[in-house]
């Protein structure tokens, strides 16, 4: 009898396991390595979370690869940095409607001993040119985010004619914004940085930001809902919850709040104009 009754009870428990699981509320945010790797996203999610019992996987690679798993259907939402690629997500179809949620900047960073002589220098453009012609070590993540993107229009604006000027100087890794800070560290090179990773960095060794200020170093960031009529498994109404709640007053001074050292990473400026 007691035999009977334990086991009664041990498929019991698994069962209302079974349905817990089948109850919980999830979804699957395609975003940026910066979101992730300043630990923007381990401060917000949990907010989140407590107050809409949503849970949210991240999937974190460069913008370029976020916008291609919400092509595929792969992820509820798109929370990403590169507006001309976003623009394009939205004009297929891909995507339901953009937001603005935050901006930061990029930065600069590169050895303090300077060997192309930019630290101080207002225009982006002049500094990668004077990279280029110093053939200073220079390490590009290459892995078509929204700061690999950036640095290549930043090559083309300075007069770079970046795939014909590489050479050993010019390391291209095909990495995320980390791997690309730890190797600029490891190698005394320069690289384009989002000022919110650099922030989080620890490793810095001899790296410091050397150029800074540029308006054209503005750094928006946007998310979208993924299109339901192209991918009927989009989770609807949960990714639509994080996209109102991203963009909220609540969201938005999370987002504000958020800091390291005192300093803020993120700046809110959602608005209810679509973009």
């Amino acid at each position: 009898m007691r035999r009977t009754l334990a086991s009664l009870f041990a498929a019991f428990v698994i069962l209302a396991s079974c349905f817990a699981l089948a109850q919980e509320r999830a979804i699957t945010v395609a975003s940026t390595t910066s979101t992730e790797q300043s630990g923007l996203f381990n401060y917000l999610l949990p907010l989140f979370s407590a107050r809409t019992g949503i849970r949210v996987n991240v999937v974190a690679v460069g913008t370029g690869q976020a916008l291609d798993i919400g092509r595929r259907g792969d992820a509820d939402v798109v929370f990403v940095h590169d507006r001309p690629a976003e623009q394009k997500f939205m004009a297929k179809g891909f995507g339901v409607k953009r937001f603005d949620v935050m901006y930061n900047d990029f930065v600069i960073v590169g050895p303090a001993s300077d060997p192309a002589h930019i630290r101080g220098e207002k225009d982006v453009t002049v500094a990668f040119r004077r990279i280029a012609e110093a053939r200073a070590p220079f390490v590009s993540r290459g892995d078509r985010s929204g700061t690999h993107e950036a640095e290549l229009r930043f090559w083309k604006d300075a007069g770079v004619d970046i795939a014909a000027a590489k050479g050993p100087w010019y390391r291209d890794i095909g990495q995320g914004m980390g791997p690309a800070l730890n190797m600029a560290a490891s190698a005394d090179a320069y690289v384009l940085s989002d000022r919110g990773t650099w922030l989080s960095f620890k490793n810095r060794g001899p790296l410091e930001i050397l150029v800074e200020g540029d308006r054209r170093l503005f750094n928006q960031y946007g998310v979208m809902l993924v299109n339901p009529q192209k991918h009927p498994n989009v989770k609807v109404a949960d990714g639509q919850a994080f996209v109102d709640w991203l963009i909220s007053p609540e969201g938005q001074k999370a987002i504000a709040g958020y800091k390291i050292g005192g300093e803020q990473l993120f700046f809110p400026d959602a608005s209810p104009t679509l973009h």
